[in-house]
């Protein structure tokens, strides 16, 4: 096998492939050029977008060219893969603007250079289409049985699928085409549910061209106990800071399951596979702490930058032992008037973003989840006062995994 591949493989990062020998070929006979797709139908992107983009990385490092293909046409539609229902349909100028934003977001985590990675934009060609000769010259290479045949279809079957979506693997499969024919693009890389999109766009560069590409697909990355990755309380772990604090991205790294330490480092780092494994080979308790320690700082890094790990991993270890800064620990102002007319506990977590609401903060507290510098609230109805602070703040703990340091004014 090639050796980048190899590195996919061994980094868990290959789940299908149309043809993996073919592909190898291909690849030990000089560079390739390859494309992932993400639609910017959100304002930003989260974690679950970006395994194809640390697979570019890998592919780029061998050699390889990668365009980051970004759908400011196929938003406009939507994607029914892995959809239980219809996407929203959201204006141009929003779907223009997400553009924009992912396109920062990846360049920061990719550095495109114009040359062996760079974006392209498929409003440029599929906005003005006429949609009579599209259905002639590409919708008649496609055959209905065979698009029902694929399981995304087949999912939506069950629940709707609009005719809307059902143009979108004509519109996905007429972008490879489209790249291939501008930029020799052989390869396209992306998520296991995006399989059949890939196999109808070989299909159709092979009966235009005369010419054989090839698919490659990751699994969806899920956690040890069958969740899907990257998803919070909060929902998505977004890149966006203002979304997802660099701080809460950073704690959800480091607490991840014992079980899915190794795997994440090998996906969502590029440290080496021996460190990878080697981090993890011990599986006591405190080691298996300093490896999950390092996957979060690794990962925040590369998202946010160095000196914004450096500030989560000081504000973590402040918060829950080993020292750091407690400044860097999430936290919020609130007036003094308020401790002293006796603000209540329920409020005060709510405010403090450790429960969405006070029903929730209500079972946080009757479980024996909620504590105000280090003693636990047994008492819902709890009036918190100044005499509650500790050098003029607190801190409040919502479970293991949550804080946030509370000062006056």
């Amino acid at each position: 096998m090639n050796k980048a591949l190899e590195t996919l493989s061994e980094r868990g990062f290959i789940q299908q492939c149309t043809d993996i020998e073919g592909l190898s070929k291909l690849m030990d006979n000089g560079p390739i050029t390859f494309y992932i797709g993400c639609d910017p139908t959100g304002p930003s992107l989260h974690i679950g977008h970006m395994v194809p983009f640390f697979a570019l990385r890998h592919l780029r490092e061998a050699g390889h060219i990668g365009i980051a293909l970004l759908g400011g046409g196929t938003a406009r539609i939507g994607d029914p893969s892995g959809k239980s229902e219809m996407r929203k349909i959201i204006s141009y100028e929003a779907i223009d603007e997400n553009t924009k934003r992912f396109e920062s977001q990846l360049d920061k985590f990719v550095g495109f250079d114009g040359k062996t990675s760079f974006t392209v934009n498929n409003k440029d060609w599929l906005a003005n289409l006429n949609y009579i000769e599209f259905l002639r010259d590409i919708g008649k290479h496609f055959s209905v049985n065979r698009m029902l045949s694929f399981e995304t279809y087949k999912q939506r079957m069950e629940t709707g699928l609009s005719f809307i979506e059902f143009n979108y693997q004509l519109l996905q499969s007429y972008d490879f085409l489209q790249l291939y024919q501008r930029y020799g693009c052989r390869l396209q890389i992306g998520g296991d549910d995006q399989w059949g999109n890939i196999v109808a766009g070989i299909e159709l560069i092979r009966r235009i061209e005369g010419v054989e590409c090839y698919g490659l697909t990751f699994p969806l990355v899920m956690t040890s106990d069958g969740k899907k990755m990257g998803k919070t309380e909060k929902g998505a772990l977004f890149l966006d800071p203002e979304m997802t604090s660099p701080y809460e991205f950073f704690q959800y790294w480091r607490n991840v399951s014992d079980a899915d330490v190794e795997r994440f480092l090998l996906m969502f780092t590029f440290l080496p596979t021996e460190e990878c494994r080697k981090l993890t080979s011990d599986r006591d308790s405190a080691a298996i702490n300093k490896a999950k320690e390092r996957l979060a700082w690794e990962v925040t890094a590369l998202i946010h930058g160095k000196e914004e790990a450096d500030k989560a991993l000081a504000a973590a270890r402040a918060a829950f032992g080993g020292g750091g800064s407690k400044e860097e620990i999430p936290s919020i102002v609130i007036p003094k008037s308020k401790l002293a007319a006796g603000m209540p506990v329920l409020a005060l977590f709510v405010e403090a973003g450790l429960a969405s609401s006070k029903s929730e903060a209500r079972r946080l507290v009757q479980q024996g989840g909620a504590s105000i510098n280090g003693e636990r609230v047994v008492d819902e109805n709890m009036l918190v006062r100044e005499e509650n602070l500790s050098s003029g703040e607190m801190l409040l703990r919502a479970g293991k995994k949550h804080v946030c340091r509370v000062t006056t004014e």
